[in-house]
């Protein structure tokens, strides 16, 4: 399916959410002298205009980046964040969104390399423009991103970080990400896995959670933010969550530091919470 474009949401609560949490995990891994990978399974097209084009329709941004744009009072780490996005945008304005790739080009030093997969043309052909001055350091392919990942494991510097964050148009995704876990786990059990998923009023997402919690892992951080009442429908995305194999010891205490101001700042109504588990040795 090809109808998925991610312009729709940029810089929505999901897009802080998810950003938020990678700029702390590529931070960490940089702190090491080693060079690692950073594998994007479904990067999407690098840079998000929001004063035009597919974003405008919902200007779902308003109630994501936007809120955090001007608060001058962000715990240090959330601060961080915003400011990088900010250097995104060449006026006080908040004009452009970067995507998960751009997130993490900010943060990968000279001897780290990205690796990128986007299934849909036009999306990847704007993710090529994007990155066409980046030369060997990021290679972006026009590939289902759950078979591609495959032939990235394990990477020649023996350390990842890796994003797997499908739009879950299709029921199927949620088994393909189970899946794709279990695989990534026996070729490369040491990298640090990302997997995205959203909160709606369907199964899948809780089994996902469920399957994923089974596979025994040694390391693993859950945390989700939901940003309004789920809607009396039945419809509708309330909410976003990341599952984290092999997270960062310190993730956890930025997370509690910083949850609760996302749940003041980003949620719609009293049914905004955010809830994290982890378990890291």
């Amino acid at each position: 399916m090809l109808s998925y474009r991610h312009a729709f949401h940029a810089g929505n609560h999901a897009d802080v959410l998810k950003h938020f949490v990678l700029s702390q995990v590529l931070s960490y891994a940089s702190q090491k002298d080693k060079p690692y990978w950073y594998i994007d399974t479904h990067a999407g097209a690098g840079m998000y205009a929001l004063d035009k084009g597919y974003a405008t329709q919902n200007a779902e941004f308003s109630e994501g980046i936007a809120r955090l744009w001007d608060e001058p009072n962000l715990p240090s780490a959330l601060a961080e964040f915003v400011a990088q996005i900010k250097q995104h945008n060449r006026s006080p304005d908040l004009r452009y969104y970067p995507g998960s790739p751009s997130v993490a080009q900010d943060l990968l030093r000279s001897d780290d390399r990205m690796r990128l997969f986007e299934l849909h043309p036009n999306d990847a052909k704007l993710l090529r423009q994007h990155f066409k001055s980046a030369g060997r350091k990021v290679m972006v392919e026009q590939e289902d991103g759950f078979a591609g990942l495959k032939a990235m494991l394990p990477p020649p510097p023996r350390r990842a970080v890796v994003l797997i964050d499908p739009p879950y148009e299709e029921k199927r995704d949620y088994q393909r990400v189970v899946d794709a876990l279990k695989d990534s786990l026996v070729r490369f059990a040491t990298g640090t896995y990302i997997i995205w998923y959203p909160l709606l009023q369907r199964p899948e997402a809780q089994q996902m959670q469920d399957k994923l919690a089974k596979l025994q892992l040694k390391s693993w951080l859950n945390v989700s933010l939901t940003v309004h009442t789920p809607s009396p429908e039945g419809f509708g995305m309330h909410g976003s969550g990341l599952f984290i194999v092999n997270p960062p010891w310190n993730l956890p205490a930025t997370l509690k530091e910083t949850l609760p101001v996302l749940v003041a700042k980003l949620g719609q109504d009293q049914g905004a919470s955010f809830r994290m588990e982890h378990q890291i040795p």
